[in-house]
């Protein structure tokens, strides 16, 4: 970008910007969004990007930049909530191989005819479920292929053609492959007609009601093979096969924390805003579901009872999966109240609003 170019969006941003929260938007030549930001002081922000050094990513990002725009908003939270949700409508280049946190994975349960149960290492809209976040691959890794094994179901490639029993009156017996985990007893072998759509799809409800807590069908089975083992004096097999089933007991147990955490993200979160600007957000399940300025007199707190003993009283399925487009919100929202637990104080759980009206000053968050 050329030095004239660069004094004239500095100058606007001097005469224009403002230091309270925000979300700023860098623009291409064509006005395409090349990236995203969020500050709780926009002015100051986006004066730093014309100090950067080369080499440094600020740098590049105004070098590429035609023009910048920038909407000042009431609170942190808002400006948080507004760039998140930018950034997953946009998909601006810059942003997207930043938002992404490499030291947690997750457990994916695929959205295909013939579901796959992997180790994901974000998540992506593609219909499947997930679980988690977790800490520790390997870990998750080798608790996945427990489960995969113990309920025998498929991991082969996603284009491997499936040729299930109701399904082989499609084929010719002499192009029937064969499944080398399904001679082995780990698979069922839908890609070789050890099963019907049906049987498979039972197999992965059991799985998903593992990961829901519902069940500890696969730890029974664990140990009923080290029970085996052991009776047959296979002490090492035994000591292995206990390992497995404490990697699996561990799992279980923070997927129902991490449960509980989500569940606890049910409330009306009151946050003062610039100028008093105040919002009321209703949360439920770490998901902002509506968003409304603070009410200041009495019609508009009944409006506001109202919509809130609506939304929370709504009956919707406890699951402890959740689709992409949920879970990244559940992140950044549960993230929000990790990083600032002082918030919480700022809110009204979800169960004043399904029982009695609550006060006004309860509405209020006061």
């Amino acid at each position: 970008m050329s030095a004239h170019r660069l004094q004239q969006l500095r100058a606007d941003v001097r005469a224009r910007a403002e230091n309270r929260p925000g979300v700023y938007r860098m623009l291409g030549p064509s006005g395409e969004v090349l990236y995203v930001g969020k500050s709780v002081a926009v002015r100051t922000r986006l004066l730093s990007y014309f100090r950067a050094e080369r080499g440094e990513k600020a740098a590049e990002i105004i070098g590429h930049a035609h023009a910048v725009e920038w909407d000042h908003l009431p609170s942190e939270f808002a400006a948080l909530l507004h760039e998140f949700r930018l950034i997953k409508r946009l998909r601006p280049p810059y942003n997207v191989e930043h938002k992404r946190d490499s030291s947690v994975c997750y457990i994916k349960l695929t959205r295909e005819a013939v579901p796959r149960l992997l180790v994901a290492g974000h998540v992506t809209s593609d219909g499947s479920e997930y679980f988690g976040p977790f800490r520790g691959r390997a870990r998750i890794t080798e608790a996945v292929r427990a489960v995969a094994d113990l309920l025998e179901l498929r991991d082969c490639a996603a284009d491997t053609p499936m040729r299930l029993a109701d399904q082989m009156q499609l084929f010719r017996l002499a192009e029937d492959p064969r499944c080398v985990r399904g001679q082995v007893g780990r698979c069922v072998a839908p890609c070789a007609g050890g099963c019907t759509h049906a049987e498979y799809l039972a197999r992965i409800a059991r799985a998903r009601a593992f990961l829901e807590g519902e069940t500890d069908e696969p730890l029974q089975l664990l140990r009923a093979r080290i029970h085996t083992a052991a009776r047959r004096l296979q002490f090492e097999y035994a000591a292995e096969l206990r390992d497995r089933a404490d990697s699996l007991e561990l799992v279980q147990q923070e997927l129902l924390q991490l449960g509980r955490t989500v569940e606890s993200l049910s409330f009306a979160y009151t946050v003062p805003g610039h100028a008093g600007e105040d919002r009321v957000y209703l949360v439920r399940r770490g998901s902002v579901r509506a968003e409304l300025p603070a009410p200041r007199t009495t019609p508009e707190r009944r409006a506001l009872e109202t919509q809130a003993c609506e939304l929370f009283s709504r009956t919707e399925p406890e699951t402890l999966g959740l689709r992409a487009h949920e879970a990244q919100e559940v992140l950044l929202v549960a993230r929000w109240f990790r990083l600032h637990p002082e918030e919480l104080e700022r809110t009204v759980p979800a169960s004043a609003w399904t029982g009695p009206p609550p006060t006004p000053d309860a509405a209020a968050g006061h």
